[in-house]
């Protein structure tokens, strides 16, 4: 019985460790369009990434649409942010919500932002449905980017530049 009890603590505190952090605060800065500035409750400036998408580059086509489109959505506005992890830049990797509305979904429903299928095996399940078929839907209604007959991802855009 009291292995059974110790496995179960120290299973609680395992998952509570790998729990995402939550930030609260305020949008101070929109970057581009999937890059934001958090100003949280501590007074403290968070370099957010939103996670599930990847913008257009501000030279890209439709790159500052992107950007001017998050704002539209989080600029000013009180959001909360699920942080699990950072990137290598140092940015935290964040599901972010205003009004609980996540603000990535919305940037695919809107075609300013594609699914970062790249990364779809971090996502939940849920998550990697409703972003696949808000991009699916994006791309039929030929919203944003996509009214472009063909346009370019900005990883295959990056990766351009670096040849």
């Amino acid at each position: 019985m009291l292995f059974k009890t110790f496995t179960a603590g120290l299973l609680l505190i395992c998952l509570h460790t790998a729990s995402a952090d939550t930030l609260n605060g305020v949008v101070t800065g929109i970057t581009d369009g999937d890059t934001l500035t958090l100003l949280d409750e501590q007074k403290q400036q968070h370099k957010i990434r939103v996670v599930g998408i990847d913008a257009p580059e501000k030279v890209q086509p439709f790159g500052s649409k992107s950007q001017a489109n998050l704002g539209l959505l989080a600029f000013q506005k009180q959001v909360t942010a699920e942080c699990p992890k950072r990137d290598r830049y140092g940015r935290e990797l964040c599901k972010v919500f205003v009004d609980g509305k996540d603000i990535g979904l919305q940037q695919i429903a809107d075609g300013m932002a594609w699914w970062f299928v790249k990364y779809a095996n971090e996502q939940a399940p849920e998550d990697r449905i409703a972003y696949e078929q808000a991009e699916s839907m994006a791309k039929l209604r030929r919203l944003g980017l996509w009214a472009d007959t063909n346009p370019t991802p900005p990883w295959d855009w990056r990766k351009l530049l670096k040849n």
